[in-house]
């Protein structure tokens, strides 16, 4: 998407998060036409399972309903706030489910660069704004340590707590803290550069 479109997509959808603060049904209506179907895909990633996917997203539409008056420019992009919002309710989902599910961190990645040539530079992706930001990152996080990877992958899209993530990884707590936060300091240097 090209930034003046993309400065106009956002536009109309900080004019609908203003008419949802103002209780006007119909703008909830538009931005859950806009933004669902992007927003669906990464519940489905994150879940596993339709039904609880569609339960996060109608429980994210419903939280975005009811807090927005709450939102505010200064948070980031309405989209991203979205997102920020579904995520939560999907690690909430899998936090009650405890479910353990089975993709190692690798197959997260393969699952996240298909999502990112699916979506392209869709707006309202929890993506990078652009294929060329997204290969950065991407670069970024191949340059992590396995270990370092698969803490971050593990915790950003399962939701797991360190605890969980040395269960998983079958190594010391003080360790896979050490992981998180050297793989979160390398990352940021990384993409500063």
């Amino acid at each position: 998407m090209h930034q003046a479109e993309q400065e106009r997509a956002d536009s109309e959808l900080l004019g609908w998060m203003a008419r949802c603060a103002r209780g006007e049904q119909a703008a909830l209506q538009s931005l859950y036409s806009a933004l669902s179907p992007q927003l669906f895909g990464l519940l489905l990633r994150i879940l596993q399972r339709r039904d609880l996917a569609e339960e996060a997203l109608q429980e994210t539409f419903v939280s975005v309903w009811q807090k927005a008056s709450e939102y505010r420019t200064s948070r980031g992009r309405v989209s991203t706030w979205v997102f920020a919002i579904g995520r939560y309710r999907a690690l909430d989902i899998l936090r009650r489910e405890r479910r353990e599910v089975n993709l190692d961190p690798d197959e997260l990645l393969a699952a996240c660069d298909a999502a990112a040539v699916a979506m392209g530079d869709a707006q309202g992706a929890e993506l990078p704004r652009s294929a060329a930001e997204y290969r950065r990152l991407r670069e970024c996080l191949d340059a992590l340590s396995g270990d370092q990877r698969s803490c971050l992958l593990l915790a950003y899209f399962r939701g797991r707590t360190q605890e969980e993530i040395a269960a998983r990884l079958d190594a010391p707590l003080g360790t896979v803290k050490s992981w998180v936060r050297r793989a979160l300091a390398s990352l940021k240097r990384c993409l500063e550069r």
